[in-house]
């Protein structure tokens, strides 16, 4: 299903909608700050098989990672973070980048890399966070297959393309073109892994 929701006053009643259907174990094509992505709820197993099936990759060797709300629910799911790594998260979240993190036992297995990390976004985006407030725990965050530009930031075009193999596909606006900047920080020699629409100033 197509529908269209308000990049900045989302309407509760489609967001329950997107959120009832995620539960019962759907999958989204949505907004965030920075290009389209796949989403479904991380405890759902088999939905999280579907996307990487969608995508074409095993789900043992995807490199899937999720979106929180705010860094509120970090202990949940990562190992015991410092105060200084805390505090360069929270300069740069809400933003374009993913945090890889060694992960709790509370990430579900079929998330968690062979190293048992985990990558962490917080975007900046009305719509993600509309629905992260209502499903009250993190989304499953994975890019879109597509070679051309238009295949993942048109909702027009990604609608054309998956709308037979996803349960929504939300319309918030034309996506970004660059993804998140993505920084290893298992170590304490925090890595950029890619770079991308987050400008990272650490090191």
């Amino acid at each position: 299903m197509f529908i269209q929701i308000h990049p900045d006053n989302p309407q509760p009643r489609l967001v329950k909608q997107v959120v009832e259907c995620l539960l019962d174990g759907g999958i989204i094509a949505y907004p965030t700050d920075t290009i389209y992505g796949l989403g479904c709820d991380i405890f759902q197993p088999k939905s999280v098989e579907k996307i990487c099936r969608i995508k074409g990759v095993d789900a043992a060797k995807a490199q899937l990672s999720f979106i929180c709300r705010d860094l509120s629910h970090l202990s949940d799911y990562t190992k015991s973070i410092d105060t200084p790594l805390y505090r360069v998260m929270k300069h740069y979240l809400p933003g374009p980048f993913t945090f890889i993190l060694p992960a709790s036992k509370q990430v579900p297995k079929i998330l968690q890399s062979k190293k048992s990390t985990i990558g962490l976004r917080v975007p900046d985006n009305e719509i993600c966070r509309h629905i992260l407030d209502a499903l009250d725990h993190p989304l499953l965050s994975a890019s879109l297959p597509g070679d051309m530009v238009e295949e993942y930031t048109d909702p027009e075009i990604i609608n054309e393309r998956l709308g037979d193999q996803v349960d929504f596909v939300i319309d918030g606006g034309i996506g970004g073109m660059i993804p998140s900047t993505i920084v290893d920080c298992t170590t304490d020699n925090w890595t950029v892994l890619r770079e991308g629409l987050g400008v990272w100033e650490e090191g």
